[in-house]
Parts: C-alpha cells; structure tokens; sequence
C-alpha cells in the first residue's frame, strides 16, 4: 500500500461520511472530534467520502458536505478520497481472499436468514460458483477480538458466536460497507478512528478483517450519539436540519458542549478561528460523556454505564 505522505505522521484521522444529503449537526459533533483530536496531537485530518451506496446517495450531496466543512473552519490533509475509486482496489481484496478459502458465495435470501439471529453458515460449504447475484461472506474462525474503545472501554465480542460469517460483497453487487471501511483506513493508514457510538458494534468486524489480512487495526474512541427531541438520532433519514452557515459560530461551541469539552460562555462571540483554537488546545477526550443527548434547542448530558461487551 502506498502513502500519500513521504514521511507518515504518528498520528492520521479521518471523518467519512456519507454523501446522503448535507450535514447535519450530529455529523458536525463528530467530524469536529475527529478534527480536534487530530490536530491536538499534531497528526494529519483526511476527509473520506464513503459514496459505495449509489440508491441512498444524493446527487451534489458531497459537494455541500465539503463546503459546509470549509465553512466550519474544519480544513483536511491531502485530497478528499472517494471510496468509488477504490473498486478495484476492493475486487483486488476478495479475490485474495477467495484464493486463500476464506469466502465463499452465498444465495440466501433474507426471507431464509429471519429466524436467524446470527447467520447459520448455510452455504458455507455448498461451494457455490460466484455469480453477480451472490453474495460473498467471510468464513469466521472462532476468534475472541477485544480492544480498548478511549470512550466506550473495552469491548469483546466473541466473533464465531456473536457475528457468524458476515458479508463482505452484497448481492447487489456493491462492496460491504465492512470490507471498504477496513480497507481504506489501511490503505490510508489511519492511527485512530474517532467516530459516533452507533458504529461501535460493526467494529469488531473491520478488526477481524484487518486481523485475516495481516493488518494491525487503529484505535477507536466512538463517540455518544446525538439525538432529536424525540430521541431519535439525529440523521437525514430522521429529517436533520441541515447547518445553517450562517449559525457555524453557534453551531461550533454547541458542539464542543456536546462533546462535553465545557467552552466559556465568552466564546459565543469569538470568531471561528478563536473557537477551534480553543478547542484545540483544551482538547480532553477523557471530558467526552459516555452518551449525550440533544435537542435542536437545548444540551443535555448523562453518563452510561460502560457495557461489558458489544452487541450485533
């Protein structure tokens, strides 16, 4: 794998969404702690652009994600990576995997799959010839995968029991989220991945990943989600505002609030740069609540108890 840096930082974050529709300040809360622990530890901020889902994209919705992060001051390393450049790069992966026998095609339909928790390894040794119209799934060895979430603490998820054989190419013929994900923190070599709590239980799986391709996985600090009035989290489905550039300064210490980071009330009206600076430099990822909730109008916090293990 190649860098994009000759000499490669210590540190390397990145904030990757999706272009679904525009940001939304829940996906502000989060690229601003990806930002912030990066700069705070003098590492490199990448902005990838997970477009691998063509039927839930909107068309220019990347565009306005990116304006709206120049806007907010949040300004990226290197240039934006577009996940659908990586196609190749994708089919490259499953076919290694294929000639080492750790996938195999798979024709269950979800009809078949509903009364099953965990996927039963139905197909696992059918030895079924691939076809556009199948998926592929990684065969799972029984495999304990722990690591230290700096959030959430330490997570287990014992692999062959909890997850099963999990797809890695869908039927429709797009790559699995699971297997893009993995391969492009590697191959942009990200040190640590700072994103929202609601990704915490599909991390085990990008682990496991990385794992079967001799690859050490990064760190991970998920942070808690953010939600609406009615509890529900804040996203384009839920019908999220979008931001208001007009609002960023507002927007900015809401965040840093949110992220329990306890901005001065003088730093309503300072400028952009005077907030991200003193975000900066009175980073503290041990400050960020284990969950948070918003509402459009106010902040609240409370703590949660650590869970011992994560779930599917």
């Amino acid at each position: 794998m190649i860098s994009q840096f000759s000499q490669l930082p210590s540190y390397i974050g990145r904030f990757a969404p999706s272009p679904t529709g525009p940001l939304h300040f829940g996906s502000l809360v989060t690229a601003l702690a990806s930002f912030l622990d990066a700069r705070a530890n003098k590492g490199k901020w990448l902005v990838r652009m997970e477009d691998i889902d063509p039927p839930r994209e909107q068309p220019g919705a990347d565009k306005l994600i990116l304006e709206a992060l120049e806007a907010h001051g949040l300004e990226w390393d290197s240039s934006v990576l577009y996940q659908s450049s990586r196609l190749a790069a994708y089919e490259d992966i499953i076919d290694f995997l294929f000639d080492r026998g750790q996938v195999y095609c798979c024709d269950c339909s979800r009809q078949q799959l509903k009364k099953h928790p965990i996927y039963p390894g139905t197909c696992r040794h059918r030895m079924l010839k691939r076809r556009d119209d199948f998926a592929v799934r990684i065969m799972v060895a029984p495999q304990r995968i722990q690591f230290n979430d700096e959030i959430q603490g330490v997570q287990v998820q014992q692999m062959e029991q909890e997850v099963g054989d999990f797809v890695v190419f869908r039927k429709d013929g797009l790559v699995a989220y699971q297997l893009a994900v993995a391969a492009d923190d590697a191959f942009q070599h990200i040190s640590k991945v700072v994103r929202g709590q609601d990704l915490l239980s599909s991390t085990s799986r990008q682990c496991y990943l990385l794992k079967t391709l001799s690859i050490s996985p990064p760190e991970y600090a998920h942070i808690p989600i953010i939600t609406n009035i009615q509890g529900q989290k804040l996203s384009k489905q839920n019908l999220a505002r979008p931001l208001n550039p007009h609002d960023r300064l507002s927007s900015l210490y809401q965040a840093l609030s949110a992220l329990g980071q306890r901005p001065p009330k003088e730093l309503i009206e300072a400028d952009l740069a005077s907030i991200l600076n003193w975000g900066i430099n009175h980073w503290s990822m041990a400050q960020i609540p284990r969950k948070t909730q918003i509402s459009q109008n106010s902040i609240i916090h409370s703590d949660m108890i650590k869970p011992p293990h994560i779930t599917k």
